[in-house]
């Protein structure tokens, strides 16, 4: 069982939270709370395997109580939940120790295959966030090259058909691009699970562990396209 302790000072937001993980057979939330400083307490007294965590909280805020609960448990895993996109916000969380990031927008679907990541040992960001902090790395990139006097000529994106199928390569953009399962489906009009099995083959094959890493390894070698 994977055991969970929801933090969320909006108490229909977090048993609507609980609802969706109690769906799950192997999970199961032991605790909630609905600030930072119970945070500290509930992860003494239940020792959980993930913490769900609300970023905006009175008293304490979610990367405070993170920060804190990292520094006195590093093996922690928590995953910060919040309304905000920006990149600032995301590296600040990641930057005390949290292993993911969700927007609230999220959908049951993406909250499960988070969690399950997280307490696997991985990490997860949403696909929105992955989005625009490889926007952000990007315009950092030209930037730090205009400032040296380098000429910034444009990216080549080599599609890795050594490695991928076309539609794999397909997948992958869309990944680059911010897409959900659901969105990606959508796109190329197959069905989420089918989805899933070429994300599962992706991260095989580019040796990877999550989306994240597949987006930013794709992005080094001009696999995929900031668009």
């Amino acid at each position: 069982m994977t055991r969970i302790v929801i933090i969320d000072d909006h108490q229909l937001f977090r048993e609507g939270v609980k609802r969706i993980l109690d769906f799950e057979q192997s999970f199961e939330v032991v605790a909630e709370g609905d600030d930072g400083n119970e945070a500290l307490n509930l992860y003494e007294q239940y020792q959980p395997d993930v913490v769900i965590m609300d970023i905006n909280m009175p008293d304490m805020n979610g990367v405070d109580a993170t920060r804190q609960l990292i520094e006195k448990y590093p093996e922690a895993k928590v995953i910060i939940l919040s309304i905000h996109d920006d990149e600032n916000y995301v590296t600040h969380a990641l930057k005390t120790g949290a292993t993911g990031y969700l927007l609230k927008e999220m959908d049951a679907e993406e909250l499960i295959h988070a969690v399950k990541i997280v307490a696997d040992g991985g990490s997860y960001l949403h696909p929105k966030v992955t989005h625009n902090l490889v926007k952000e790395y990007r315009r950092l990139s030209k930037q730090e090259g205009q400032a040296t006097g380098s000429m910034m000529s444009a990216i080549e994106i080599r599609r890795p058909l050594h490695l991928l199928t076309r539609r794999e390569c397909e997948v992958l953009q869309l990944l680059t691009d911010g897409k959900s399962n659901r969105g990606i489906g959508e796109a190329l009009y197959i069905s989420e699970k089918t989805v899933k099995n070429h994300v599962s083959n992706i991260l095989q094959k580019m040796n990877v562990n999550d989306r994240t890493q597949a987006v930013v390894v794709a992005i080094k070698n001009g696999w995929a396209e900031v668009r």
